[in-house]
């Protein structure tokens, strides 16, 4: 019998989690509206996504919910959402209401959202500390709604009650939770990354010169939606030739060319989750010598960066060890001068190297979680150590731009290599090699 828990208790079990948190820190009650929904054009919307932190409590994906966790002598999760409305239903389609989400997410209770501003007053009274996301805030109304109803709170208990005078960011405590991955979000995570690995083998097969970039995008939306996948994690990038030098190059109208490279930095978003791919490779299916070159030190790279991910190691790690091969081997190749020690404390590097060589991945691309040793404060403070089910990506890269003192045969070569990686205990994982990284199998990919 599989030890992973169904996706409700795993949000249930997050709930706990942060409730017994709260209770170190003296009780209180939390606070937690998702995202606002936003208009594209005058009486039409954007597509809603729910707000990350909101989901990974609640598993609620509907627009105008609150979620309010009390940590006292008893513990309560509370939901507040839309009520059922058959006429708005049959425009927007069906909605939980709060009956049948408070049974079907367990939730203790569950009210009509149109209810917040006459009860989150009466909620708040008895806890004299107050959680909610004080750094996630985009829209300051948000803020002052909190702000009237503990104002509210403290007319009508007089001091004979407590109201929150404290207030700390919830944003912190979740975003330490939600940087070790459980059992449900890693399924989820792995499908997502094999989705987006079959978007990539698409793409590739499909290039040829002559296409347009969007025609490259148009492969991988194709096989995301084809696939179960809910839309993109993020704008796909498809940077053909000179454009891959441009790091978050959208696709466009540019053709790619024979003799060229392009550069596909895409994933889906499933069930909340997001994956992330780079994979370079040139339009005509054959690297040319220069591309070669290039190419190999970064997959080298790469390659030094897995082998530096592991719990033995600082997050830092991965990036130091990246650094020193791409940098050696810009210095073997010609593109800079004097020696490794030279061009790393100087710097010099980063005129081809210029972002880290991976983030946090998870609900969002750029996922939450600190990378240095909480508490926040100076960038004095250590590495964080990396940890078993963090998941992460590793992506080194170079990009060399026209210039008098470059040699023109690297002119316009843009690569990077990005795979998606679950630390374990011995080391990594790597979940996005269905598409592969060796040239000689990428060859042989787009031959067929």
């Amino acid at each position: 019998m599989s030890n992973v828990a169904s996706p409700i208790q795993s949000f249930k079990q997050r709930r706990e989690q942060l409730l017994a948190r709260m209770h170190t820190l003296g009780g209180g009650i939390a606070l937690l509206p998702t995202a606002v929904p936003r208009y594209r054009n005058r009486d039409t919307h954007y597509t809603f996504r729910h707000d990350s932190d909101f989901f990974y409590l609640s598993g609620f994906k509907e627009s105008e919910a609150w979620l309010v966790l009390i940590a006292g002598e008893v513990n309560q999760s509370i939901l507040f959402c839309e009520e059922k409305n058959p006429e708005l239903e049959l425009w927007n389609g069906k909605r939980w209401g709060p009956q049948a989400a408070a049974e079907h997410f367990s939730f203790d209770q569950a009210y009509d959202v149109a209810e917040l501003d006459r009860r989150m007053p009466e909620l708040l009274l008895g806890h004299a500390q107050l959680l909610t996301p004080l750094s996630n805030f985009s829209n300051q109304s948000l803020l002052n709604k909190v702000h009237d109803w503990v104002g509210i709170a403290q007319r009508k208990t007089r001091g004979a009650r407590a109201t929150p005078i404290k207030w700390l960011d919830l944003c912190e405590p979740l975003s330490e939770m939600r940087l070790i991955k459980d059992p449900s979000e890693l399924v989820i995570m792995r499908e997502a990354a094999s989705i987006s690995a079959r978007a990539h083998l698409r793409a590739m097969q499909a290039t040829q010169p002559g296409l347009h970039e969007y025609e490259l995008e148009a492969e991988l939306l194709h096989t995301f939606r084809k696939q179960g996948a809910q839309g993109v994690a993020y704008d796909s990038i498809v940077a053909a030739g000179a454009n891959a030098c441009v790091l978050h190059h959208p696709a466009g109208n540019s053709v790619m060319r024979d003799g060229e490279l392009v550069l596909i930095d895409a994933g889906c978003e499933l069930e909340g989750y997001a994956s992330d791919i780079t994979r370079t490779f040139p339009v005509n299916g054959r690297f040319s010598g220069p591309q070669r070159a290039l190419y190999e030190i970064v997959l080298k790279a790469q390659q030094e960066a897995v082998a530096h991910t592991s719990p033995k190691h600082q997050w830092n790690a991965g990036h130091e060890a990246a650094v020193k091969v791409l940098t050696q081997g810009l210095l073997d190749e010609g593109l800079l001068q004097g020696s490794l020690e030279q061009a790393l404390e100087t710097g010099t590097y980063k005129r081809f190297y210029m972002h880290r060589t991976g983030h946090w991945l998870g609900m969002d691309v750029h996922d939450v979680g600190a990378y240095r040793m909480p508490p926040a404060g100076s960038q004095d403070r250590p590495w964080r150590m990396l940890q078993p089910n963090m998941v992460l990506t590793i992506e080194p890269g170079l990009y060399v731009r026209p210039a008098d003192d470059v040699p023109e045969a690297f002119w316009n070569i843009g690569i990077r290599i990005e795979d998606d990686a679950i630390v374990t205990e011995q080391g990594c994982a790597l979940i996005t090699r269905e598409v592969p990284v060796e040239m000689a199998e990428i060859e042989a990919l787009m031959r067929h």
